[in-house]
């Protein structure tokens, strides 16, 4: 197992759990204790927990946000499974939006298989994927939230504005048992606000590891999409 995707898991264990120690995680993980103290370190230093004796406990701000290139780890299968059945959506020159989400960047694949789509996205390293496919992509611009690479801000607003989509592709931290969608980034739910308001068909893609959570800032509830894509 990659490092990041080792602690990605460890992460999603401690966000479950709110503690282990450090034996358990060696168990769960198949890793040796001393590679777990050596990825508790490393995480506690960016904060995102507190080590205690045997152990760790979620620390600091336990919705602060994961860096992408752990969330792009996280249920790595779940979001192949979930791109592949939200290819039924696309369709011969569509213009679709792309938050800048992990879930969203697994689009990149089918929307590289559909003839004559045009892409917006708020994704930094989406577009990079899209176009290295030669697949015809605008970039929002705006203000890139460095942990996430996702352009946001009145610059990304602006661009989205002024547009129309026919499909939205997107996803967020937490689906509430009562259909509520939640994250931890105001301003990246500020810019998927407009990006639904602004596309006639909105899909939200969502692995079930989120289902049952709910994070500070809400995003609205899924009666107003179109389509819930999991990978059960």
């Amino acid at each position: 197992m990659l490092t990041v995707e080792r602690q990605g898991e460890l992460l999603e264990i401690l966000k479950r759990e709110k503690s282990a120690t450090v034996a358990g995680l060696s168990k769960k993980l198949f890793a040796s204790e001393a590679t777990v103290r050596r990825d508790l370190a490393a995480l506690e230093t960016q904060g995102y927990l507190k080590r205690v004796h045997g152990g760790a406990v979620i620390g600091g701000a336990p919705d602060r946000e994961i860096p992408y290139a752990v969330r792009e780890s996280v249920q790595e299968r779940a979001k192949e499974i979930m791109a592949a059945r939200a290819a039924a959506f696309l369709h011969k020159g569509d213009v679709v939006f792309l938050d800048g989400s992990s879930s969203a960047f697994h689009m990149v694949e089918p929307l590289a298989r559909t003839e004559d789509v045009l892409v917006v996205t708020s994704g930094a390293r989406t577009a990079l994927a899209l176009a290295e496919r030669g697949v015809r992509v605008i970039s929002t611009g705006g203000q890139m939230i460095t942990r996430s690479y996702s352009y946001v801000g009145t610059h990304a607003e602006a661009c989205i504005r002024g547009m129309h989509a026919d499909v939205v592709f997107f996803s967020c931290r937490g689906l509430s048992d009562d259909g509520e969608l939640t994250d931890t980034s105001i301003e990246e739910n500020n810019l998927r606000r407009v990006m639904l308001e602004r596309a006639r068909v909105r899909i939200l893609l969502c692995d079930s590891s989120k289902f049952g959570k709910q994070y500070i800032y809400s995003l609205g509830y899924r009666d107003a999409l179109d389509e819930v894509i999991s990978e059960g």
